[in-house]
């Protein structure tokens, strides 16, 4: 299903950048791939669902996607804002879109004590990375 787990993982997390952020600004956000597909009515792209937890206090790096990404939360409460937008608090059952051409400047866990959880769903350039460091 997937050409590489551990190599979906590392394209995610930045290579290393979601990481170094999070060690200054809080834990890592746990990404889980999920589904993987290529698109043959749309030749070129492909769809990529994933999980993502954020433990608590976890903050995102300011990076952009490449994509159309669909954000729905699952659990807790999660704050995002793409350059451009407002900010917004999103609790379970409430949704967010980010497109190609966005910079997502805010993506954080709400709370300092509770975990949150929420499904992406991208659709992409076949074989682009998922996410992109951006200022």
């Amino acid at each position: 299903m997937f050409r590489s787990k551990t190599a979906l993982i590392a394209a995610f997390l930045g290579a290393g950048l979601v990481g170094q952020a999070a060690h200054a600004a809080g834990p890592e956000a746990v990404v889980t791939p999920l589904m993987e597909k290529s698109l043959d009515d749309y030749p070129g792209k492909e769809a990529l669902m994933i999980s993502v937890t954020y433990p608590p206090g976890s903050v995102d790096p300011v990076h952009r996607h490449n994509a159309n990404a669909f954000i729905y939360v699952v659990e807790g409460s999660i704050v995002m804002q793409v350059r451009g937008g407002k900010e917004v608090t999103l609790t379970a059952g409430q949704t967010f879109y980010e497109g190609p051409n966005d910079v997502h400047t805010v993506g954080r866990n709400a709370s300092q004590t509770q975990p949150a959880k929420f499904i992406v769903v991208m659709l992409k350039d076949k074989g682009a990375p998922v996410l992109v460091p951006a200022q």
